[in-house]
């Protein structure tokens, strides 16, 4: 992340504290919380030694002026890793075995393909980098057999390009951040409507890169959804596919570029499907169980039913959810004496979200409500999806909230068919608490439904365990191994919206096959014959392989 806090996620300002009703729960069920551990200052985290030469920086600063090129030692902090538990680790202890040797800021596509046409020259490794929110290695500075590595740093490339009102499509440079975005779009009414956790952070050029699937995708698609049209910038040449409504034309290369990670060049512009601004209007339900919960959720989805955001949280999910919150006040007794009076106290929470003028949502909201009330549910009203609308971007907040308190705490995601997913959900859970549990650090694994579709739909999972100190990083392998066998031996894809990068490639063979793999490979030696574009990521299969 190129801005906010080099260690950890976003704006120190925005900082969580865990209160003593908090830890208290953590000592509780997984025996952590009582230490404090503070991550190292600047000035002492270890990087390698600068490995660029002479002239190829002067070539590469020739492209761009040398103020847009550096390698002071914060520059290159902030672009050598993304976000993952990982990263966090590495970057908290100060011990950054890699790291970008320069910082490069393009300012226009032209920039981007002269710099690549010169970086294949001098064999200088590029790791494209938007909004540096990866939690899958996306962004690791690795070089491959390159003689060095630079961080691109798409910021400089941040304008609305076109605006199609009648179309309701809207060109962008890869660069701009999300709420850049909807600002620009909103003068004019207008949103895109893209909203992942990290929104506040994301390039649309990076959401594109990794398959983004924001909150609303039930209602709005998921990025690949919204995306008509794209330009990329690659080594050997480029690929310019205006905006267009669906084409018979042969396979859509639009497809190809959407999820490439960086391994074929650098998007540059994406064109994307844009909606009218409308109010929105959060409400929370409770289910008896997780299974009925997904019963109402595939129901709302194959009736046509179902609402923009759709969430439903197991049980050890919500059981956390209201351990976080703490006895409040009034209003919150009064709410767990209404669901156990109604047989709901040890149940599910159920987010929807509903976006539209007030009289469509009504009609909208009536035909899912009888649908909800049907498979069990009870209504709680507005207060529980209005705080978790205020709350949901604060989530990586409290994960370096956790960290300070020796907390291991990560995230993993899937998507699975409708007929496996409660047992997709209970062989992660299980190997995740086998896996910790026999190091020592029984964990507490929490899941929800996020994104609904009518075959299926993603399962987000987040886990907490007490850091093995010192062995931290193979504390998580060992989870992380298990967790993605699990997940393969289930019939459940590797990712559903984090993207392969470093961590999730030796299990891509498994999710499009040796001769999908080796299509993916002929395109980049097309595209990127000396092999120079975000080494390591996506195709490498042994990039990651976990220790046995």
């Amino acid at each position: 992340m190129a801005d906010g806090r080099g260690w950890g996620w976003g704006e120190e300002a925005h900082a969580v504290e865990l209160p003593p009703h908090a830890l208290a729960f953590l000592r509780e069920t997984i025996g952590a919380g009582d230490v404090r551990r503070s991550p190292v200052a600047l000035d002492d985290v270890r990087l390698p030694p600068v490995a660029l030469g002479d002239r190829a920086r002067g070539r590469i600063a020739a492209v761009v002026g040398a103020e847009h090129v550096r390698d002071d030692r914060e520059a290159r902090v902030r672009h050598a890793a993304g976000r993952g538990y990982p990263d966090l680790v590495r970057l908290r202890s100060g011990a950054l075995e890699t790291a970008p040797d320069a910082i490069v800021w393009p300012g226009s596509h032209e920039e981007v393909v002269e710099l690549l046409s010169t970086c294949a020259q001098e064999r200088v490794a590029v790791v494209p980098f938007g909004g540096g929110t990866s939690v899958v290695g996306g962004v690791e500075a690795l070089r491959g057999d390159c003689a060095a590595v630079i961080a691109l740093d798409l910021g400089r490339m941040d304008a609305l390009l076109a605006l199609d009102e009648r179309s309701l499509t809207a060109s962008f440079e890869g660069g701009l951040r999300g709420p850049a975005a909807d600002a620009l779009l909103a003068a004019r009414g207008l949103t895109l409507g893209h909203l992942p956790q990290s929104y506040e952070y994301v390039s649309l050029g990076g959401a594109v890169a990794t398959r983004s699937a924001g909150q609303a995708s039930t209602g709005f698609g998921r990025i690949d959804e919204l995306l008509v049209g794209v330009r990329l910038a690659a080594p050997a040449g480029e690929l310019e596919l205006p905006p267009r409504p669906p084409s018979a034309a042969g396979p859509q290369l639009r497809e190809l570029v959407a999820g490439s990670e960086g391994v074929l060049g650098v998007i540059t512009r994406v064109d994307l499907r844009v909606r009218p601004v409308a109010p929105w209007r959060y409400e929370g339900w409770a289910c008896r169980s997780f299974e009925e919960g997904v019963e109402a959720l595939r129901a709302l989805e194959q009736h046509g039913c179902a609402p923009a955001v759709a969430r439903l949280s197991d049980e050890e999910e919500t059981r956390l959810s209201l351990a976080l919150a703490g006895s409040g006040g009034l209003a919150a007794r009064a709410g767990r004496l209404y669901l156990r009076v109604r047989g709901r106290a040890q149940g599910c929470l159920v987010i929807v979200g509903w976006s539209g003028e007030p009289a469509e949502v009504a009609q909208a909201r009536a035909a899912a409500n009888r649908i909800l009330r049907a498979h069990g549910a009870v209504a709680l009203g507005s207060p529980p999806g209005e705080a978790w609308a205020r709350g949901r971007f604060r989530a990586p907040y409290l994960r370096d909230a956790l960290l300070d308190h020796g907390v291991m705490a990560e995230t993993l995601e899937t998507a699975g068919q409708w007929s496996g997913l409660t047992a997709l959900h209970d062989a992660v859970r299980d190997a995740l608490r086998d896996a910790l549990g026999a190091r020592g650090a029984a964990p507490l694994v929490m899941c929800h439904v996020s994104h609904l579709y009518p075959t299926g739909a993603s399962l987000y999972f987040t886990f907490l365990a007490r850091q093995q100190q010192g062995s931290e990083l193979e504390q998580w392998r060992a989870a992380k191994h298990a967790a993605s066998d699990a997940i393969a031996a289930a019939g459940g894809t590797i990712t559903h919206h984090h993207a392969i990068g470093v961590d999730h490639a030796p299990w891509m063979a498994g999710e499009v096959g040796e001769t999908g793999l080796e299509l993916l490979r002929a395109a980049k030696a097309r595209l990127d014959p000396q092999g120079i574009m975000n080494p390591g990521k996506l195709l490498e299969r042994g990039a990651s392989a976990p220790a046995a």
